[in-house]
């Protein structure tokens, strides 16, 4: 069935960078009016979502040669290089660009009284970020893929810097700002070798240049077949340009302090958001392309994931600073998602599936909290906190209530997904797949710890003073905000089926393609020697 150019797809990414190129210019005659836009903005993203949810289309048979997608947007762009402006969409991708539009719409509520200053300059830079998040999801061209991946840093770059807070250790945003560009901005140049490396031999195979997924898709499974040391070192690049994005320990330096300097619309994009461009790229090209590679790197793989695993839940229990402790529960918790990737079957993507949404809403409501704790008591130091469960009505229930989502209490999402990835992985990798299992005692230990420093205890009398009296409970906007993530983690720990059934044919296939048997060989060389045919 041929597939015609779908509008909805553009508009995804033109729509949050026209509403915050218009808040940026709006702002000399109004502060309050890109605050509006820029919601309005992010509405009509998660809109335009869930149109493109009601055109269906995400079950299809399976194919050995290449994925299905839903919807397609294709236009030549650079025709001498063989790059186009290609955008698809299918069930993983779909509920990626879900995630964004809605974890945007909260990242311009939990800003709302917290920005104060440059208001329309701050919203071009939050909604531009989202919009490359969301070209990220939905390019298929790998150089468009690679633009939209650089092209969100620079925005994120300025959220930290300029609107970022001093942390406590002394470091300047600045530095924090910094320090993210230049681990993720050597990781990319790094990725890039991988992209060019798979184009230039697709070139030496078959006389043409091409940057389209299904092209580099065949020319990727001929070399992992023919030339498995060069496929390896390729895959290396990839892996190491998504790893430090993940983040992957050791390459997580930049994590705790972006997240500890960044104001909380910005720790909500990198929590949220930034980090899932990660798994996506690993599930999307890393695995597939590289089949048989992939097989060979699983154990170390997953080794380097469960030392991560282990190594965030410890430095969590040192950290008096609330947005690093949950700063470094990302860094165990991404831990689970190179065990999904490598065992490599389709319970485990499911899995991984509802743990990138689950995680994505829990950390993102965490970070929010953070914003709505400090600006109540003016510290998010845990030491000067204790005794605020008396003095609230509301907050302390869904501090509670987002801790025991992120440490994976049934019933709520996270659990779900941990649940379907250690079952999936067990029969691969039993001695792993037990490791990962004892390290959720650990994710209750930290949790009990935040709970009991911030809620229970007495109040620091040195810090009492700074509080106002009595201290504002959570008000409508914040509450509505909370609730919105509150609901999402119930639907998806009560009834995932919902999203399972969207992404299952999309996961069906690349558990498919990840295993390096001669049929996926024998039909990417038939795709190659097919392009070949059409040049001469």
């Amino acid at each position: 069935m041929e597939i015609t150019n779908n509008w909805i797809l553009p508009a995804l990414i033109l729509v949050p960078f026209l509403a915050g190129f218009t808040c940026w210019l709006v702002d000399k005659f109004d502060q309050h009016l890109p605050r509006y836009i820029a919601l309005f903005g992010m509405l009509i993203t998660l809109g335009l979502t869930i149109m493109l949810w009601n055109q269906g289309g995400f079950s299809y048979e399976l194919s050995g040669k290449a994925p299905t997608w839903a919807a397609e947007f294709n236009v030549p762009w650079i025709t001498a290089l063989g790059i186009n402006i290609h955008l698809a969409v299918d069930g993983l991708s779909l509920l990626m660009v879900g995630l964004t539009a809605l974890l945007g719409v909260l990242a311009v509520g939990c800003s709302w009284g917290e920005i104060q200053k440059n208001v329309g300059f701050f919203h071009l830079n939050l909604l531009w970020s989202l919009g490359g998040v969301i070209g990220v999801f939905l390019a298929i061209d790998l150089f468009l893929f690679f633009f939209f991946w650089e092209m969100m840093l620079v925005p994120i770059y300025f959220l930290i810097a300029l609107w970022g807070h001093k942390g406590a250790d002394g470091k300047s945003r600045v530095y924090a700002a910094t320090k993210f560009f230049i681990y993720t901005q050597v990781a990319g140049l790094i990725m890039l070798i991988g992209i060019l490396g798979l184009v230039v031999y697709g070139y030496m195979i078959t006389g043409m240049v091409g940057f389209d997924y299904n092209y580099l898709l065949a020319v990727a499974n001929t070399l992992d077949a023919q030339a498995p040391h060069i496929a390896y070192a390729l895959m290396l690049c990839m892996f190491v340009g998504f790893a430090v994005k993940l983040p992957v320990f050791p390459l997580h330096g930049w994590l705790p302090d972006a997240h500890a300097q960044a104001p909380t619309a910005g720790s909500v994009d990198l929590a949220g958001i930034l980090i899932k461009t990660a798994a996506y790229g690993l599930l999307r090209f890393v695995i597939p392309f590289f089949p048989a590679a992939s097989a060979q790197f699983a154990d170390i793989a997953i080794i380097l994931g469960l030392i991560g695993i282990f190594y965030g839940a410890w430095c969590a229990f040192q950290q008096t600073d609330m947005k690093r402790l949950l700063a470094y529960t990302s860094i165990s918790h991404m831990g689970f998602v190179l065990l999904a990737l490598y065992a490599g079957n389709i319970l485990t993507f499911q899995g991984l599936m509802i743990m990138m949404l689950a995680h994505g809403i829990s950390s993102a409501a965490l970070f929010i909290m953070c914003g709505q704790v400090y600006e109540r008591l003016h510290t998010r130091d845990l030491r000067l906190m204790g005794g605020i469960r008396g003095q609230f009505q509301y907050l302390p229930f869904f501090l509670m209530f987002f801790v025991s989502a992120l440490v994976g209490i049934p019933g709520l999402g996270n659990f779900i997904g941990e649940f379907l990835i250690l079952m999936g992985s067990f029969g691969k990798f039993p001695l792993f797949t037990i490791l990962a299992a004892i390290s959720l005692v650990f994710a209750g230990i930290y949790g009990l710890i935040l709970i009991h420093k911030a809620l229970f205890g007495t109040p620091n009398e040195e810090q009492k003073q700074h509080y106002t009296n009595p201290l504002k409970d959570l008000n409508v906007r914040e509450t509505v905000i909370l609730l919105i993530c509150a609901f999402a983690l119930l639907w998806l720990g009560v009834y995932p089926q919902t999203f399972l059934d969207i992404s299952h044919s999309s996961m069906e296939w690349l558990a498919h393609s990840s295993i390096p048997v001669q049929e996926v060989v024998d039909a990417a060389q038939h795709v190659v020697s097919q392009q070949n045919v059409e040049i001469q």
